[in-house]
């Protein structure tokens, strides 16, 4: 089931030429497409599906910059800057508010970990810091949780999934973007070795510089054209509730499950334990790349074989560019939403918090959560075939720092100053044979 989503409408005319053509409407590819536009550049989004219909609207919706990775960490901090110009700078609401995240544990490992993540971000100026037991329970007032301590971003926060991709997308059509909806980019035409055109299911763009933002689709697209993306994919479910009483102000943190506190008075309720890992073709293709990273995180996935091995974003697939292509077969990714996992969640929240005992759900859905093996994104030119970019596997950290991302891939794309360092985000760290570093952080 489709979850929240405002729509916009569609651009009737493809154009012939564009400057940048920007494939895949979720947060980052609008964010792109905005920052390229308010640069003065003639660019087309395309979206196979509706913008933002896929992870970006299925996600927490947390901004934050707690537990980021340390590679991650200037992309959150600059995106909340990002975030929070972006009402006044558009005109659109995008749901934003540093309503502060909270994050408490009973396990003394988890206490570890947050105190040597807040030593090194506090040097970062991170606004963050560690709760002792008392603490903890007082900002989780409420629950029945034996807390022995736990961490605070106050100046952390959400934004509204369902709100922020077509808010960008349209302001990016405000300053000369067109948008095109249901018109998914079957492949690239190159002269020599460079990018020329994109040859879409409704004719062709002739172009030489193309941003791929295809989320979960991005390996596959880049496979077609001989380049390696190592790139897996988690299922993860949400629900939604109707409104309920005001426990959590902004995002609150649990092994069990987390809450975040919604413009209409419910909550977006998420499982962190529950992902649910296909075995599919492109995931055998990349176990060894993924192996480290899955054996950190083994008791949060549950592995299976199901109908993902034979379609989808990950399933063989071969096609000619004046095919239909598998981008046009699955117009949204919506994968069918764990409902036993639902039932042990709403179980657990209501033995936490006594006050929720009325929570039901009100809309459940599914995202596919596209992951690198160090889980973190590339947002990267292509060397290997000139006129082509690359921001994709967000690892599930996409939208917090979606405007950011949006903006460094525009910088590279016309040679701008970055907004923050893009190397750590370089494509070749994936295939060059350098050792792949851990995640730092959750």
């Amino acid at each position: 089931m489709l979850p929240p989503l405002e729509t916009l409408p569609s651009d009737d005319r493809l154009p012939e030429r564009a400057e940048i053509v920007v494939i895949g409407g979720g947060i980052v590819g609008a964010s792109a497409a905005y920052y390229l536009a308010k640069k003065g550049h003639r660019v087309a989004l395309l979206e196979k599906g509706l913008v933002g219909a896929e992870q970006s609207s299925r996600n927490w919706g947390w901004c934050r910059q707690q537990n980021r990775d340390a590679r991650e960490l200037p992309l959150a901090q600059r995106s909340l800057a990002l975030w929070d110009g972006l009402r006044a700078e558009t005109g659109m609401d995008l749901g934003f508010r540093r309503s502060g995240l909270v994050y408490v544990t009973t396990d003394p490992a988890d206490l570890a970990q947050w105190e040597k993540w807040g030593e090194f971000a506090r040097q970062r100026q991170v606004d963050t810091r560690m709760l002792s037991a008392a603490e903890a329970r007082a900002l989780a007032a409420g629950s029945t949780g034996q807390w022995i301590g736990g961490v605070h971003s106050p100046t952390d926060g959400i934004a509204d999934p369902s709100r922020a991709a077509p808010a960008l997308a349209a302001a990016a059509r405000r300053l000369g973007a067109s948008i095109h909806q249901h018109c998914a980019a079957r492949g690239l035409e190159t002269t020599g070795g460079a990018v020329s055109g994109v040859v879409t299911e409704r004719g062709t763009i002739r172009t030489a510089t193309v941003l791929c933002a295809g989320g979960a689709w991005a390996s596959m697209f880049c496979r077609w054209h001989g380049i390696d993306f190592p790139q897996a994919g988690v299922r993860s479910t949400v629900f939604r509730t109707a409104p309920l009483p005001d426990v959590v102000k902004g995002g609150f943190y649990c092994s069990d499950f987390s809450l975040a506190r919604r413009l209409d008075g419910g909550y977006t309720v998420s499982m962190p334990a529950a992902g649910r890992l296909d075995v599919t073709p492109q995931g055998l293709r990349y176990a060894r790349a993924f192996w480290p990273a899955f054996r950190s995180r083994r008791k949060a996935l549950h592995v299976r074989l199901g109908g993902s091995f034979l379609r989808g974003p990950e399933a063989l697939a071969r096609w000619r560019l004046d095919q239909v292509s598998p981008f046009e077969r699955m117009r949204v990714l919506d994968p069918a939403p764990n409902l036993s996992a639902i039932e042990a969640t709403l179980a657990r929240v209501r033995a936490c918090y006594p006050e929720l005992a009325g929570i039901a759900v009100a809309q459940s859905w599914c995202g596919w959560i596209d992951t690198t093996p160090d889980m973190v994104p590339v947002i990267s030119p292509l060397d290997r075939l000139p006129g082509l970019h690359l921001a994709a596997g967000f690892s599930g950290h996409g939208f917090g720092i979606g405007p950011a991302a949006g903006q460094l891939a525009a910088d590279l794309i016309v040679g701008d100053p970055p907004a923050v360092d893009p190397y750590p985000f370089r494509h070749a760290r994936l295939v060059d044979g350098s050792p792949i570093t851990p995640p730092g952080a959750i």
